[in-house]
């Protein structure tokens, strides 16, 4: 019976939303196939997330477990999963397109003599292949490719499907895997956390996102303020970043973080192509600006046309007033 892999990322300590999502897909493609769906796990205790990828559908686990995946680090990694791919002979290998899967997914698929589909919306198994629809020229349109070959390798962005769960009696299987780093290995010195208790934009349900609008001190304390109230971890368009207003590690666009919360808050951001690229998927979109023909309109679920300094404080009273 053919096999469809999917990778499942742990961070923090559980798996990642985006792993999560790619899990049910493939799941349903198994389905609709009559495939088995396995999951692949690298980790310092692997086999403890096994519970949690069969509540998705994993009949599978194939698990890597070293302390060397306390951190990531790319060459364990391509070794681990060219390991469990070995074993385990999938037709399809699916991955959350994260920042920590950009990096070794090239170089997996040159291990394993593979072809890559990166960064995908959607997929499906075709006859020996994949075929899936890709988002190009900063998602302004989808491509539709296709790759041949076994396995094909496929990554895909996170938000493009809903994590759901079905339960399914899991095996796990322990995958032999002892790296040992050459001479010319990478060494990981230091890792630039988050600041403590800042929310991963990557995992964020809500995304308060700040644009060139926020241009002081008092303008920056609401965004921080209206992520506070709503939980949610605070982005910012590529202009705010550069002025040092916000940190590098919060840019969304084409240049920086994709996200796909199930809320994002725009606030003063006009809605340049660079800047949607990275947040195009999020479910609900609300968008604060003062230009009425400003272009972030054209994709937000909700728009409100006004002056941050002034909306944004009655906004935040009535959401602490639906929330008490």
């Amino acid at each position: 019976m053919p096999t469809i892999l999917s990778y499942v990322a742990v961070q923090g300590g559980k798996p990642t939303r985006a792993s999560l999502e790619v899990l049910t897909r493939c799941r349903q493609i198994a389905q609709a196939h009559g495939w088995r769906v396995a999951a692949a796990v690298a980790a310092p205790e692997a086999e403890a997330f096994a519970d949690e990828a069969s509540r998705y559908g994993a009949e599978t686990v194939y698990a890597a477990s070293n302390s060397v995946f306390e951190q990531h680090l790319n060459a364990p990694l391509v070794e681990a999963l060219a390991a469990i791919v070995g074993q385990a002979q999938p037709t399809v290998v699916a991955f959350p397109s994260s920042e920590g899967v950009k990096d070794v997914l090239g170089a997996l698929g040159a291990r394993l003599g593979a072809p890559v589909l990166p960064d995908v919306s959607q997929f499906e198994a075709v006859e020996n292949g994949v075929e899936a629809l890709r988002p190009v020229m900063a998602a302004k349109f989808m491509a539709r490719v296709r790759a041949t070959g076994q396995p094909v390798l496929v990554s895909v962005r996170s938000g493009s499907y809903q994590a759901e769960e079905a339960p399914a009696e899991v095996e796990v299987e322990k995958v032999a895997f002892d790296y040992q780093p050459g001479a010319a290995g990478a060494t990981l010195r230091d890792v630039a956390a988050a600041a403590a208790g800042a929310i991963d934009l990557s995992e964020a349900r809500v995304v308060v996102a700040a644009g060139r609008g926020v241009k002081d001190e008092a303008a920056k304390a609401l965004v921080e303020e209206l992520a506070a109230v709503t939980g949610a971890a605070i982005g910012a368009s590529r202009a705010v970043v550069e002025s040092g207003m916000f940190p590098a590690t919060a840019q969304i666009g084409q240049t920086g973080k994709v996200v796909s919360p199930e809320v994002y808050f725009a606030v003063g951001i006009s809605g340049a192509v660079q800047h949607v690229a990275g947040m195009s998927n999020s479910r609900i979109i609300v968008a604060l600006n003062r230009d009425p023909d400003a272009p972030i309109f054209q994709v937000a679920t909700y728009g409100i046309v006004g002056d941050l300094y002034q909306t944004l404080p009655a906004l935040i009273a009535e959401l602490r007033k639906a929330k008490a």
